[in-house]
């Protein structure tokens, strides 16, 4: 009897052993934290660096994990960059191409219903998800965030908002009657305005992040943080401003606070994880997520050229990193193109949520190119489209393509050797601009117009022609 138990024993044991190792080379779905910055410059994070503004722990995210260098996003403008990011489309393919204006009576002023966001697919397969800070994608009941995938909201419906609790004076959605008043507004937690804190929003925002982790410790959880720092207006507490006493130009120095504000905040989230022990098995991307408006809130985009809006590099290109402890390469530098529609794809396919093939995703799975699986570029080309403008950007390997307005000729710069875009190789490079022209020619055929008005349509946008 003794010897049959010891076989028996035996005998579990190497089953056991032959199931461990399936185990830990797959582990349990991740947690997953998206963290976007608002107008935030490509030269304003150390990972990319900037001396200035110490930035440890969004440093740490591109230490720990990978410095996305060429990390685009899909508009150089709020709103439809946020569209294109939690829906993993351009935007440009279901009329997202301006920046709503604050009209919550407007159920078409925002992302469109027939879209599935990224919280709508995790949803599916048990995650439980929450964006905290901006949403920028819709004002009307039927756009919040609690009708799109998630199941808690704390922050503000519209493009940004007042920093310091004083100047939240007005209570009711209904009470804003222009974009300058949806400033002003209590925070919202869920559908409900909430009494204003005694709390910098920055830190505010932090403080929800970081419940929401805890709270959700034993569950698979997607959590969205947007910041809207340092969007304007620039304001910052004496906490912040007392560590840049160097900086002798203001609005350079206010930046920096918020900046250090937002670093800060960033920093308790990581703590929180790792005292949980969940940072090892959580995927956690960070980005802005358009180019710093430099002449407005001091940023600098530095070394390239442009601005927040532009199709210049400055206005789509922004800090992007990424971190998974678990199955992500810790300190590469990855410099082939990618985008904000590759974070969609890269969570749909590593927790195998369900995807609608009624609406094909543009971006693709960047684990086996940072892990080394697979070669070559993730993206065949990159592309930007601003409809009332006429403006296009289309990037093919080192080349990209420019039209900067309704008109203009094609311009052509190589980024390995030009990356401020100071030398238009066009004309020596005719056969080049030809391909780079068909490439978007086709791509622009499949787009259709913007569905709702957007802040600062001029009226030369109203008579812009349609789009083929």
């Amino acid at each position: 009897m003794p010897h049959r138990r010891l076989a028996l024993l035996a005998l579990l044991g190497l089953a056991a052993a032959s199931v461990l190792p399936l185990r830990a080379a797959a582990p349990d779905r991740p947690n997953l934290v998206v963290i976007v910055t608002d107008d935030h410059g490509y030269a304003d994070v150390g990972f990319n660096g900037c001396t200035d503004i110490p930035t440890p722990h969004l440093d740490s995210i591109a230490r720990r994990g990978v410095r996305f260098s060429s990390g685009y996003v899909t508009y150089s403008v709020c709103s439809p960059s946020r569209a294109g990011l939690l829906t993993g489309r351009y935007p440009q393919r279901f009329g997202h191409e301006r920046n709503p204006r604050f009209l919550p009576a407007d159920r078409t002023a925002g992302l469109p219903l027939s879209e599935t966001t990224l919280a709508d697919t995790l949803g599916k397969i048990g995650y439980r998800n929450a964006i905290v800070g901006k949403w920028h994608l819709g004002a009307h009941p039927d756009l919040h965030p609690l009708k799109r995938g998630f199941h808690e909201f704390f922050g503000m419906l519209g493009g940004g908002h007042r920093y310091f609790p004083a100047e939240y004076t007005l209570r009711e959605t209904a009470q804003a009657k222009s974009e300058a008043d949806s400033y002003r507004l209590w925070l919202m937690r869920n559908h409900e305005p909430v009494p204003p804190s005694d709390q910098y929003l920055t830190d505010e925002l932090s403080d929800a992040a970081v419940g929401f982790i805890a709270r959700h410790r034993d569950t698979p959880f997607f959590l969205y943080l947007a910041y809207n720092a340092p969007h304007a207006p620039l304001q910052a507490t004496e906490k912040y401003l007392s560590r840049f006493s160097n900086l002798t130009d203001p609005r350079r120095r206010t930046y920096a606070a918020m900046v250090s504000a937002v670093d800060d905040g960033v920093g308790r989230v990581l703590a929180e994880l790792r005292r949980l022990g969940l940072e090892e098995n959580t995927l956690i991307f960070f980005l802005s997520d358009n180019g710093g408006p430099t002449t407005v809130n001091g940023s600098r985009n530095t070394p390239l050229r442009g601005n927040k809006g532009d199709v210049w590099e400055g206005g789509f290109r922004v800090p992007f990193a990424a971190q998974w402890p678990a199955r992500f390469p810790a300190g590469r530098t990855y410099d082939r193109p990618v985008s904000s529609l590759d974070i969609f794809a890269t969570i749909a396919a590593v927790t195998a949520a369900p995807l609608d093939p009624a609406r094909p995703l543009d971006g693709v799975n960047l684990l086996p190119f940072v892990n080394g699986q697979k070669a070559g570029a993730p993206h065949a080309a990159i592309y930007l489209r601003k409809f009332d403008q006429g403006a296009f950007a289309v990037r093919r390997g080192d080349f990209k393509l420019a039209i900067p307005k309704r008109g203009d000729t094609p311009q052509l710069f190589n980024l390995a050797s030009d990356l401020g875009e100071t030398k238009d190789l066009a004309a020596a490079q005719a056969s080049v601009v030809a391909e780079l022209e068909a490439l978007r020619t086709a791509w622009n055929a499949r787009l259709v117009e913007p569905v709702f008005a957007g802040l600062l349509e001029s009226p030369a946008a109203k008579k812009a022609p349609k789009a083929k």
